[in-house]
């Protein structure tokens, strides 16, 4: 069974880098966004768990979408995320992300609240009528406290605007068989899941560790769709360095270190997240270069 990649198959969550004195590096979001269009992405996704969205204003996340639509203009597209725990500011948001001209939504379950199954299936319902664009569902119980449920994911699927799921639930077998019953587009939301995922019919990754290795990142899917899996083995292989590395603690932290190791806008975290410690980066620089990363 062919299941269509409706964002394509790279894709990256952008971190967003801050100045030392917490405002944005509006140049900086720029050339990372051309960075990640430089190592074959496919589209960006911004506002994200590794964008920092919950400590960014609104008028913040609109920004970010203008100025990377404007750096990659037709070339990639870029999703925005719109979720949050209070769905009538997930519609509000879903429909200023809309008019800011992103291509898509990536919506996070509702957090913290706990609501039940009928809950979750009501707000992603609310939020993908809101607006014509497609709709990514972002499934990870670890950081909302719930997960988006088998039998939930197979009924939302049949919404004409959800059109695909970032499962960063760490369940194989479950993931396995959501796709086997309604063939939703999944996109890997864990590094180190991105192959294990693919081989159960994964269609795609949006990755963290595609900020430092987005070209090999690229190179395994490209193997892996041309039935090379011994190749797509021998890079996830290679690669896992990074992603353990790059998630020692909190991903969007290790991931500026990173980009600034690399020469690259990681930038500054805004609190309560704070810049990765200088024994931090040494294990870091170790972890990447046993990875292969230049630096």
């Amino acid at each position: 069974m062919a299941i269509h990649a409706p964002f394509g198959r790279m894709i990256t969550a952008m971190v967003t880098p801050f100045n030392k004195d917490g405002s944005v590096d509006w140049d900086g979001v720029a050339k990372l966004a051309q960075h990640l269009v430089d190592t074959g992405h496919d589209a960006i996704a911004v506002n994200g768990t590794t964008g920092e969205a919950p400590t960014t204003k609104s008028s913040e996340k609109i920004e970010i979408i203008k100025v990377v639509k404007s750096t990659v203009g037709s070339k990639i597209k870029v999703i925005s995320g719109a979720g949050d725990n209070e769905t009538e500011y997930s519609i509000n948001q879903a429909k200023r992300t809309e008019k800011a001209g992103a291509d898509g939504l990536l919506v996070v379950t509702p957090y913290y609240n706990k609501p039940p199954q009928a809950g979750v299936a009501a707000h992603f319902r609310a939020v993908a009528g809101a607006t014509d664009l497609p709709l990514m569902m972002y499934d990870i119980p670890g950081r909302c406290g719930i997960e988006i449920e088998p039998d939930t994911i197979v009924s939302l699927y049949e919404h004409p605007q959800i059109v695909a799921l970032k499962d960063a639930k760490g369940n194989v077998a479950s993931t396995s068989w959501v796709i086997k019953r309604c063939g939703i587009p999944v996109y890997s939301g864990d590094d180190i899941l991105n192959l294990p995922l693919l081989s159960v019919g994964a269609v795609g990754m949006v990755s963290v560790c595609g900020h430092t290795v987005g070209k090999e990142l690229k190179e395994m899917l490209n193997a892996w769709f041309s039935g090379n899996a011994v190749r797509a083995l021998e890079i996830h292989q290679k690669l896992l360095p990074v992603f353990t590395g790059t998630f020692r603690t909190q991903g969007a932290i290790l991931t500026k270190a990173a980009l600034n190791l690399m020469g690259l806008p990681g930038g500054h975290t805004r609190l309560p997240l704070v810049d990765a410690t200088q024994d931090q980066i040494a294990q870091l620089r170790t972890d990447l270069i046993a990875g292969g990363v230049s630096l």
